[in-house]
């Protein structure tokens, strides 16, 4: 391999194509003169730059915090927008608050949810990444404060509203959070842990919710989350790290980082004479060998967070060496402007929106929306039948036993997650050797073709146990499998997208989490009715034919998705030139 071979990575390339990367050298000494890339040879992309403030050089103690702490907040804002199932039954018997109104503030939690994660897109390259977080992790506050003072059956809706707002950072800005910190072949393993506080918040939370109810009362529940909403934003506040980074300034960056890309209004540094980089290198060796902070960050190799021991850099020039550490304030400041911010930056702010819808014409958009949708879809009915049949003869269950049926499907979202995403990685890259050295986005698309099979069969397996009072095991054996199709679908689905369109991360989050809440918010509204006039497994019969014709479209895009890249470059190449110079 040469440089030439890894120019394809360039868009500035005829040959370029987004989500086809060379990720691979066979070489170690061939042509990476200018290439950074770990002991293994995996190429490094994006190409990071030597200066101690870019996310991608932080040191292992610092990536790991933030890296928690977004993990965290995924989990947290996940179970905030699923416990209110749990408190059903005790509204309904102190208000008189109906099971469909409940149904009702679910779908204005799924319309929150996306529209909200779509209003704050823009807001993530012009103010930086964090401040999204303050201004959820606060509605959400209020939601919750809300929902534990309600009363009426339009507090238990409208609340949602605000609860499902706090989840909007966790749909798209997490995912960008976690690019800015990550190299792209880490991406699978890191998408896991994303998925699986997911998975985790999902189940857990109508878990926790449910003893609370038992132990407390159903006002604890919104109470808990307010309190523990008010201490996570303290953290956020004083303890999370800015990730937004312009490494356009740096010299011999092959590969801009998304979002932040068009933000430089500084000159390029100048090229240093040979004496001058030797009196630099010079003094990095020497504080290098006192423990200095230069030292300590003076290569990306030492301060992976997951994979630090298997990074060793090609020699290259410095780039960003020379820059001093930036102070914890500075660090830690809710806002960060970018340095082409326009006065207030509300013009910036339309004009990107506006740009925004252009996501929809994606053809991966629409695919990785409905496969994340139907999840959420599926989730709102196994959910209400768990509701509406085991509290009642035969089963008899209790909020706390209706609770515990989510242990299953947790479980499954563990093994979907792991088979999904850590085996993924291992996967495309060894699909990339075998394709001389070059990545396809489609790679992970492998991984979904089990979990079309698994959860019909799962749904059949659950509806059918549930209506012929089976033994509990088959019937909860078939809410793991669904599980199993909810942790590996996102995983897949979502690093595929992120594959596929590298510099548009958030946008390509965003447009999915406006489709999979809608799709959630219609089946929403359709499920109570459905089931009442369809039956329970006639009802999931249904939805496993649309879950095998919506999984399975993976597929297709296996066969044609490079196709289908190769015609939208034209449309990703425009976005990205025109988002990157509207001032």
């Amino acid at each position: 391999m040469n440089d030439d071979a890894f120019s394809i990575n360039s868009k500035s390339n005829d040959d370029f194509i987004p989500g086809t990367i060379n990720i691979y050298s066979f070489s170690a000494e061939e042509g990476l003169s200018n290439l950074k890339v770990t002991k293994d040879n995996v190429i490094l992309v994006p190409q990071p730059s030597d200066s101690v403030n870019d996310p991608l050089n932080w040191a292992k103690s610092k990536k790991l915090w933030n890296f928690v702490l977004l993990a965290f907040i995924t989990g947290f804002t996940a179970a905030t927008s699923n416990d209110a199932s749990s408190t059903q039954d005790s509204l309904n018997s102190l208000y008189g608050i109906s099971y469909t109104a409940m149904n009702s503030g679910a779908g204005v939690l799924f319309i929150s949810i996306g529209w909200t994660t779509f209003l704050l897109t823009p807001v993530a390259s012009l103010y930086g990444r964090k401040v999204s977080y303050v201004i959820c992790i606060s509605v959400g506050l209020l939601g919750a404060v809300w929902f534990a003072l309600c009363r009426k059956t339009s507090d238990t809706i409208w609340s949602q509203l605000f609860v499902g707002a706090s989840e909007a950072c966790a749909e798209a800005h997490v995912q960008q959070s976690l690019t800015d910190m990550y190299f792209q072949h880490q991406l699978g393993a890191i998408l896991t842990v994303y998925i699986l506080a997911t998975s985790v918040g999902t189940y857990l939370g109508p878990l926790i919710a449910g003893f609370i109810v038992e132990g407390a009362g159903f006002r604890w529940v919104g109470w808990t989350a307010a309190f523990i909403s008010a201490g996570l934003l303290a953290v956020i506040v004083f303890g999370m790290h800015e990730t937004a980074f312009d490494r356009t300034k740096y010299q011999g960056i092959v590969e801009e980082n998304p979002g932040y890309k068009d933000m430089s209004c500084e000159a390029k540094p100048p090229k240093q004479s040979n004496e001058e980089r030797n009196k630099t290198d010079h003094k990095e060796k020497a504080e290098k060998s006192s423990g200095g902070v230069d030292g300590e960050h003076s290569s990306v190799s030492s301060n992976m967070s997951t994979h630090s021991k298997d990074l060793e850099l090609a020699p290259t020039q410095k780039q960003g060496a020379h820059e001093p550490k930036v102070g914890y304030w500075k660090s830690v400041a809710l806002v960060t402007c970018a340095p082409n911010l326009v006065g207030t930056g509300i013009k910036q702010y339309v004009s990107r929106l506006l740009l925004l819808f252009r996501v929809f014409l994606f053809p991966p958009t629409i695919f990785s929306g409905l496969v994340w949708g139907m999840q959420d879809a599926l989730l709102t009915f196994y959910i209400t039948v768990d509701d509406d049949v085991y509290y009642d003869p035969p089963y008899n269950y209790g909020n706390t036993k209706v609770a515990l049926m989510n242990v299953p499907s947790l479980i499954g979202a563990v093994i979907g997650c792991i088979y999904a995403g850590v085996l993924s990685d291992h996967f495309t890259m060894w699909m990339a050797k075998r394709n001389g050295g070059i990545q396809e986005a489609e790679y992970r698309l492998y991984f979904l073709i089990i979990p079309a099979i698994l959860t019909p069969v799962g749904l059949i397996l659950f509806a059918v146990g549930t209506d012929q009072q089976w033994p509990w095991f088959p019937t909860y054996f078939g809410l793991a499998l669904v599980g199993v199709g909810f942790g590996s679908s996102g995983d897949v689905s979502m690093g595929y997208l992120m594959d596929a369109y590298p510099d548009m991360v958030i946008e390509m989050m965003a447009g999915v989490s406006v489709i999979n809440n809608m799709f959630g918010c219609i089946f929403t509204f359709a499920c109570s009715p459905w089931l009442d006039a369809m039956g329970n497994t006639k009802t999931f019969v249904i939805l496993a034919v649309i879950t095998l014709i919506i999984m399975g479209a993976g597929i297709p895009f296996i066969v044609y998705g490079k196709r289908i890249r190769k015609w939208t470059k034209p449309w990703y190449l425009d976005y990205c030139s025109r988002r990157d110079s509207m001032l």
